[in-house]
């Protein structure tokens, strides 16, 4: 797909990696939607400096896990800049989620955010997309998909899900409407994580370093870009799978 002059929108699109997706297809001349739910002032500086890049730019608040809100958001976004081609499913929560457990608060929002989130806006722009006669989604998945890690339960569960989700919208939607994934590693440090602990995670990768949110927005852009391939993914990760073997 040429994405200049598409439509995307971009779930938790205001900070983070989200922001960089955002930013690079921008700068490949997309008009962006910049969705958010409770980072609102991230998200217009987001949009401001989208448009500094000659695009038109939109920041729209909505729980995706709550389909009402992600129904009026794709209405309102369709309005102001027209048909949706480019989804991309990063909005995501990383909270602890030890089992067993007593309460299921975070795992629900969790979870809700990941899996009925991505479904939410899958489902709904899909038609939207097949009107067009094309559209991509791309979901961010991430290495816990397959390698669970003590504690995150809901994540690992989620993002496991995803990927399923990700093969499956592929099956149904195609051959107009292309689905993939891109699953990072560390490109993006939380800011509790201390030097010892970003370096012993920088020694697990092969290429003994931690990535950018870049090498994220890049894959992604290929994936938009390439027209001959769905249902598949690419780890970003610089080969921390396999970095314990050595």
């Amino acid at each position: 797909m040429n994405i200049e002059g598409k439509v995307a929108l971009i779930t938790g699109g205001a900070h983070r990696v989200g922001k960089a997706i955002t930013m690079e297809l921008a700068q490949r001349g997309a008009d962006v939607i910049v969705n958010y739910n409770q980072s609102e002032a991230m998200a217009h500086t987001t949009v401001h400096e989208a448009e500094t890049l000659g695009v038109r730019a939109i920041a729209q608040k909505a729980n995706v896990s709550n389909q009402i809100e992600v129904s009026t958001m794709i209405s309102e976004s369709e309005e102001l800049l027209g048909p949706i081609q480019i989804l991309i499913n990063s909005a995501s929560l990383f909270t602890k989620t030890e089992l067993p457990t007593n309460s299921t608060e975070d795992w629900n929002q969790v979870t809700n955010t990941l899996i009925q989130g991505s479904f939410n806006c899958s489902n709904i722009i899909a038609p939207i997309m097949q009107n067009a006669g094309s559209g991509v989604i791309i979901n961010i998945v991430d290495l816990m998909a397959w390698l669970p890690r003590r504690g995150y339960a809901a994540h690992s569960v989620g993002k496991a899900a995803l990927m399923a989700l990700t093969r499956q919208l592929a099956v149904d939607l195609a051959p107009n409407i292309r689905v993939n994934a891109v699953a990072p590693g560390p490109v993006l440090s939380p800011d509790e994580y201390s030097q010892k602990t970003r370096d012993r995670i920088a020694s697990g990768t092969l290429l003994k370093r931690w990535g950018t949110p870049l090498d994220v927005s890049r894959a992604v852009i290929f994936l938009v870009e390439s027209d001959y391939i769905t249902a598949e993914y690419i780890t970003v990760d610089g080969g921390e799978r396999y970095g314990g073997n050595q």
